[in-house]
């Protein structure tokens, strides 16, 4: 999928002011529209790798910034991860700050409350489609499907960190292959 010439900066960057720019919705939103586009849309990375990337991107901080960053390192090195990065922030800082500034001086209005409170169905709907999209395309078969039951009672049940479930997953992984291969 990786493309034989290298993605220009100016094009890398002008897709993650894109992304940055039109993705709403907060972390799994993001994920899902930085997938669409990387991955099917300029089929820049394959679906895995970009997996591989949202994973080291939950370990710390904000994961949608960290698998921006990712993408952008995989395709240009240091420098593409940090425009990549820089890129995906300005427009959410520019309009963060433009609606903190409207919120502030008109937050008293019913009718911005019940906007802002509409939006929230919206979103899980949106998180919800990312979830089953990606589902589809890793749960393959009962152990992957006993793993992805397991990892998400842990966090939604046991309040697990994130970063011990996905330790705990690779520790298992690396145990089943090994079984597998000494059968």
């Amino acid at each position: 999928m990786s493309q034989a010439a290298p993605i220009s900066l100016r094009e890398l960057c002008l897709t993650f002011l894109k992304i940055g720019l039109t993705a709403f919705g907060g972390g799994m939103a993001i994920v899902a529209l930085t997938e669409r586009v990387v991955v099917h849309e300029k089929q820049w990375i394959k679906p895995e790798e970009f997996l591989h990337g949202l994973a080291f991107g939950q370990i710390i901080g904000p994961f949608s910034l960290n698998t921006c960053t990712f993408v952008g390192y995989r395709l240009r090195g240091v420098m593409g991860g940090i425009l990549a990065a820089i890129c995906f922030l300005i427009p959410s800082f520019a309009i963060v700050t433009g609606l903190a500034w409207a919120y502030l001086q008109f937050r008293h209005l019913d009718l911005l409350k019940k906007a802002l409170h509409a939006t929230n169905p919206v979103i899980v709907a949106l998180i919800c489609s990312v979830v089953l999209d990606m589902g589809r395309k890793q749960i393959k078969d009962l152990t992957t499907m006993v793993v992805a039951v397991a990892a998400c009672l842990l966090v939604a049940i046991a309040k697990a960190p994130i970063s011990l479930v996905l330790l705990g997953a690779a520790v298992w992984a690396l145990a089943y292959a090994v079984y597998q291969r000494g059968r």
